[in-house]
């Protein structure tokens, strides 16, 4: 399985070209499943587990790895089936999401494929609010489910979602009366995490679930005669989306005179991974790690002060 990762590190020329590369993986049964190789430090076999107490049940237990303690989830467990039986016999996939590391107990790790985020689709919309899929491909003829990683992570330790006191600076509402912030992500988790620390902050919001749907969105407001700079304060855009990822995304705005000029941020949870040059590549404002309110609030609050008397607040 060391062989699989070996050539993670060097996967970063992928970065801005609308591709990424999925490591497939197997839960209960046939269905193959995938997850972003930038999201992955390591694949091996499931080791020695020691329960903690008081933990949710889709942790099976933890695990000394690497000098450090990790708590592993089950996957099929977290997505609502039965535990896996034998865990000596499976994989631990080890992630770093929101800042932290979390291993994902999985049956069997197949391969990792090359995609084109544009083969990468949104979910069926039949699949109902309670799905636990981010997106679907093909890979040779298979249907490939990708998981929402953050509705799991969400549901076994919630993140705190409040603003601390003293985070937004007085008045900043009113200084954006009838503008909104974009938001744009695939995760309806995600989605709803920064929608409520925006809306918090007294700012409207609206909100896409791909790079796709926002340039589209945001074409079809200069179509219909409006500039976006009118009533956008700035656009928060997750890098990893289905159709159009986020560099692509920030790239494609940046192409268009009209929209060049418009505030990204770029909100992700690959934070052990990232490519700041890419950012500066691409054109971003500004990077977050997700998820922390009070340093999204904090971005947020100071392009708002930074804007001054600019078109923003006219």
């Amino acid at each position: 399985m060391a062989g699989v990762m070996d050539s993670v590190d060097q996967r970063t020329q992928l970065v801005g070209q609308n591709r990424m590369e999925l490591l497939l993986f197997r839960l209960g049964g046939r269905q193959l499943y995938g997850i972003n190789v930038f999201k992955v430090k390591e694949v091996l076999q499931c080791p020695p587990l020691n329960a903690i107490p008081g933990r949710s049940s889709v942790v099976r237990g933890v695990a000394h790895i690497r000098g450090g303690t990790l708590p592993i989830m089950d996957m099929n467990q977290a997505i609502g089936r039965n535990p896996l039986a034998e865990i000596d016999k499976c994989f631990v996939i080890i992630t770093e999401y929101n800042r932290s590391a979390q291993g994902f107990l999985v049956r069997a790790v197949e391969r990792i494929v090359n995609m084109n985020w544009g083969d990468i689709h949104p979910p069926p919309t039949g699949a109902g609010k309670e799905h636990y899929l981010t997106a679907v491909t093909e890979v040779d003829g298979q249907l490939v489910e990708i998981i929402d990683v953050e509705k799991i992570l969400a549901e076994v330790s919630p993140a705190r979602e409040s603003i601390s006191e003293g985070i937004v600076g007085q008045g900043i509402a009113d200084r954006v009366i009838e503008k909104y912030v974009l938001i744009v992500d695939d995760s309806s988790i995600a989605r709803k995490q920064i929608q409520r620390v925006v809306e918090a902050m007294g700012i409207r919001t609206v909100l896409k679930k791909d790079g796709a749907e926002a340039l589209e969105y945001l074409q079809g407001l200069l179509s219909a005669g409006k500039h976006p700079h009118d009533d956008l304060i700035l656009i928060i855009c997750d890098i990893e989306m289905p159709e159009m990822d986020g560099y692509t995304f920030t790239a494609e705005v940046r192409n268009n005179s009209a929209l060049k000029d418009l505030h990204i941020i770029l909100h992700t949870s690959l934070s052990g991974v990232f490519n700041e040059a890419m950012v500066k590549k691409v054109g971003a404002n500004d990077f977050l790690a997700k998820f922390h309110p009070d340093e999204l609030a904090s971005r947020v609050s100071e392009h708002i002060l930074a804007a001054g008397d600019s078109h923003l607040l006219k």
